[in-house]
């Protein structure tokens, strides 16, 4: 019973409300930082510029060298964010280490990394690449390392204090 609930349940980016959404592109959030919401998860991790530019090119997790590095990295750009006290671009190196993990395990469950078919029936799970795993690992750490920085944690809940 609960597997035909979960199998007929739509995904949520086809309902999704672009007018309400608190991210916005054209915005500068490094000349107007006050503009950003922490939010869920990931939500706005692929708008935010400037920060969005200067993460994605180091976010990659083909093979587990690669994850590794990739982590190693964002979470060094997370510690130089935290250490200039810019809160947006700490929270969205975090995010990218969080999308990081999830975007690996998708593939480590689902190897096109697609979760449902066409008629938004989910997928059998388990079907994908072991290596990804692997990779998810990477970022499962540094994105635990970046939520345990204390300077962070006090700057998130600052910021949402402040601004939401």
């Amino acid at each position: 019973m609960k597997q035909n609930a979960q199998r007929l349940r739509k995904p949520s980016y086809l309902d999704f409300g672009r007018s309400t959404y608190p991210w916005h592109s054209g915005i500068d959030y490094s000349a107007e930082p006050q503009t950003y919401r922490v939010g869920r998860g990931e939500q706005g991790v692929l708008i935010c510029e400037p920060y969005k530019s200067q993460l994605l090119p180091f976010w990659r997790f083909k093979t587990p060298d690669l994850a590794a590095s990739s982590a190693r990295k964002i979470l060094n750009m997370f510690d130089k964010y935290v250490k200039g006290g810019d809160f947006v671009g700490a929270d969205l190196a975090r995010k990218f280490l969080q999308m990081g993990f999830t975007r690996a395990r998708r593939y480590a469950n689902y190897m096109s990394g697609i979760k449902y078919d066409d008629d938004f029936q989910q997928l059998e799970c388990g079907t994908g690449d072991a290596t990804k795993a692997e990779c998810a690992n990477y970022f499962y750490e540094a994105w635990h390392k970046a939520e345990a920085n204390e300077k962070y944690a006090k700057m998130k809940k600052d910021w949402i204090a402040q601004f939401g």
